[in-house]
């Protein structure tokens, strides 16, 4: 590959990171708007300490992927490392705030579709947790590896923008309900596996694998939500 073919493929890929970044970023904000960064405004439930702490750990996830997406662009990689400290800490934090929010949500008998309850839905941000944690660790692992990294980072970050998706206040979203919303994120994901695929000339096994992942993990958590092994696991998290 000569080397204008390589500028233009890493500046292809800023320009697919940064729009990435921004898209998801305000997935976020308009899925959540209501209930979190816009509250004032609106007259939604009080949220409870649990909720903000996972709501501002969340967030910052979100906008530490922009800030390093722009270091990157901008060949700041030096800082983009030490940026890197932030998320292990957001890493570790995450994880076991999602699971409380989960526990939390399913005794408070939340769900966002009528024919799934509380119990079921419950299997779905739980999964969700465990695929994000396995992406991030290994993006971690491979930190030293740019393309991996990047790209196993991409995914990770993509993997959570369901519960974003689902309180989207758009009518025929919420009316069409979890295939939706699960169906939106697979798409995000296969545009950018995709996107990336065409500009590089071939698919990164970080995207192939991980990518299957992220679209499998839907099927299986829908699944495994149906069983009673499920529902007594459940159960006892919620007791």
């Amino acid at each position: 590959m000569s080397s204008n073919s390589i500028l233009s493929s890493k500046s292809s890929d800023r320009r697919l990171y940064s729009w990435a970044a921004v898209i998801a970023a305000l997935i976020i904000f308009a899925g959540f708007a209501r209930t979190f960064y816009l509250k004032g405004m609106f007259s939604t439930p009080a949220l409870t300490g649990l909720l903000w702490v996972h709501g501002t750990v969340m967030t910052l996830w979100f906008a530490l992927f922009i800030v390093q997406v722009r270091l990157v662009a901008a060949g700041r990689t030096d800082l983009h490392r030490r940026m890197g400290v932030i998320g292990g800490i957001l890493l570790l934090l995450i994880p076991p705030l999602g699971v409380l929010a989960a526990i939390a949500a399913a005794r408070r008998g939340f769900t966002p579709a009528p024919d799934v309850s509380p119990l079921m839905f419950m299997a779905i941000p739980l999964v969700d947790i465990v695929v994000f944690a396995i992406l991030v660790a290994l993006a971690l692992w491979n930190r030293h590896r740019t393309a991996t990294h990047k790209r196993l980072m991409l995914l990770a970050t993509l993997s959570i923008l369901t519960p974003g998706i689902a309180r989207i206040p758009i009518s025929f979203m919420q009316q069409a309900g979890l295939p939706i919303f699960f169906g939106l994120t697979i798409l995000l994901v296969i545009i950018c596996v995709a996107v990336d695929t065409v500009q590089n000339r071939r698919l990164h096994p970080a995207l192939g694998w991980g990518g299957a992942l992220v679209i499998v993990s839907v099927p299986l958590r829908l699944m495994m939500a149906g069983t009673a092994a499920w529902t007594q696991f459940a159960s006892w998290l919620v007791a």
